[in-house]
């Protein structure tokens, strides 16, 4: 099948020979942060170091929000509600129905935090982070500032209480929930300037009660590249970003396949009137192309 390495048969039966990859935009500086709106039939991403948020319809793309205060990964609440990591701000952000902005979280205990980059909402409301210093530690995604805080992954509660969910991570970077919210993977990309990045995705099980993390394991080393972005299929595979193109990974940790793309993969996000068109950022492209699988729907 051109355009993909298949490593396992099961691979097969999750493409489609004859759904070319198709290119939806370009000349951006770098995407990232996909989001699905389907009562709009839109993509929502960011192109970072432009500082704006794009808009994806089959009409073409255009500009949603400008300036985005550099805003890096989005996500959308059970009322339909578009959440956003900002770097320049360090904070998470939802925009209302009515269009104005509400900052939900911005500091943990006093300290401002470092620069948000994924997002994940789960069923009961509560939204999960990962807060790494990638966004400040130079000028180009919204300016170099000091860190307060260790990188961490948190929690952030429907009354507005923010938890640490996870404090051993070095780079704490994409995160997705699987199909029955039992699991969370979360990609470790490690120090910014460290000479090789991490290349891990670890996975945690929730407590009972569906609030904190017990300890995680290794679940899958990423090459070549790294894991930046992830997302969840409804059969519990997960879908992460690499230098070659899109990985793709049984629930036991074992590499299926690829989907090969011309440019290092940031992110992604299933989409379309199925759920089964998967969008790719890729450097200064956004990418799309139609699986035979579709994206999980959370509880």
């Amino acid at each position: 099948m051109e355009g993909f390495v298949i490593k396992d048969v099961r691979f097969a039966a999750l493409v489609l020979p004859n759904a070319p990859l198709e290119l939806l935009g370009e000349d951006f500086r770098w995407t990232e942060g996909p989001v699905w709106f389907a009562d709009h039939e839109q993509l929502l991403f960011s192109d970072l170091p432009n500082d704006r948020i794009m808009r994806w319809t089959e009409a073409g793309v255009s500009t949603f929000r400008f300036p985005s205060h550099f805003s890096n990964g989005n996500c959308r609440d059970r009322q339909g509600r578009l959440v956003t990591c900002s770097h320049l701000q360090r904070n998470i952000s939802r925009t209302e129905i009515d269009g104005g902005v509400t900052v939900l979280a911005d500091r943990y205990e006093g300290y401002r935090l470092n620069s948000p980059n994924d997002i994940v909402v789960k069923s009961d409301d509560s939204i999960w982070f990962t807060d790494p210093h990638y966004g400040i530690n130079t000028d180009y995604e919204g300016g170099r500032q000091e860190p307060e805080l260790p990188a961490r992954v948190y929690r952030l509660d429907a009354d507005g209480s923010l938890r640490v969910v996870a404090d051993d991570f070095d780079g704490p970077n994409g995160l997705c929930f699987s199909p029955d919210e039992r699991l969370l993977y979360i990609c470790e990309t490690g120090h910014q300037f460290a000479p090789s990045p991490r290349q891990h995705i670890r996975v945690f099980s929730l407590s009972a009660d569906g609030k904190s993390l017990n300890e995680g394991r290794m679940f899958h080393k990423v090459e070549p590249g790294y894991a930046d972005g992830i997302s969840c299929d409804e059969q519990g595979n997960i879908w992460s970003s690499a230098a070659d193109g899109v990985h793709c990974i049984s629930p036991d940790g074992e590499l299926l396949g690829k989907i090969l793309v011309p440019f290092t993969v940031a992110n992604l996000a299933f989409g379309g009137r199925h759920r089964s068109r998967l969008f790719i950022c890729a450097g200064q492209r956004l990418y799309a192309i139609y699986t035979n699988t579709r994206g999980a729907l959370l509880l």
